[in-house]
């Protein structure tokens, strides 16, 4: 069940389970987020705009691409760099959502089979040369991963003042009395989760 606090935690797990907090922030985010750009036409949603990565497209997708790239080496995969080859690997904003959706279960899972004991465990991340394979802790890596998100996030809904789609409240998460404000979409989220873990 997504929740989003840490009141029945492990008090021994207590930043693992903050860990897993934050990334139900990230997964409840990117669904108010996409929801206002999936409201767009495909040509809104690539426009050139004002921004470090300049159009809705290009930014959402290196925040998908960040992401798979931090997982794998969180997990060991083995595509390091290689994520990056196609910096647009989904042009449409529904194609990008279903992929962006996909990673964001995908890194709550990880973050809630994390106990603190695993947070110390270092992962190699593939920077390329001539750096070569860094080394990182799980710990240092996961809160980088999640602020590379909100600082991303934060162009898209700048840009999104510029269309015809209202940029969202993406600050009702943690206070109990917000709840009713994201209850639905909380709802939304586990429904989607059960439905890519049922066997196909």
């Amino acid at each position: 069940m997504i929740r989003s606090d840490s009141r029945s935690a492990d008090p021994r797990d207590l930043l693992s389970s903050h860990f897993t907090a934050m990334a139900h922030n990230n997964a409840w985010s990117n669904l108010r987020l996409y929801r206002a750009c999936l409201a767009l036409t495909d040509e809104a949603f690539a426009e050139r705009r004002v921004s470090f990565f300049p159009s809705l497209q290009l930014t959402l997708s290196h925040i998908l691409l960040v992401d798979r790239y931090y997982y794998d080496a969180l997990v060991g995969g083995g595509e390091g760099l290689s994520i990056f080859d196609d910096e647009v690997p989904y042009a449409r904003a529904a194609e990008l959502w279903d992929a962006q959706a996909n990673s964001d279960h995908r890194l709550l899972g990880f973050c809630e089979s994390l106990t603190d004991d695993d947070l110390p465990r270092e992962v190699g991340i593939d920077r390329g040369p001539p750096v070569g394979v860094q080394r990182e802790s799980i710990g240092n890596m996961l809160p980088h991963l999640f602020v590379h998100q909100i600082h991303h996030r934060g162009q898209v809904h700048a840009m999104l003042s510029g269309t015809t789609a209202a940029p969202p409240q993406l600050d009702e998460f943690f206070l109990a009395g917000d709840a009713p404000l994201r209850a639905s979409e909380l709802l939304d989220l586990e429904r989607m989760r059960e439905a890519r873990n049922r066997p196909r």
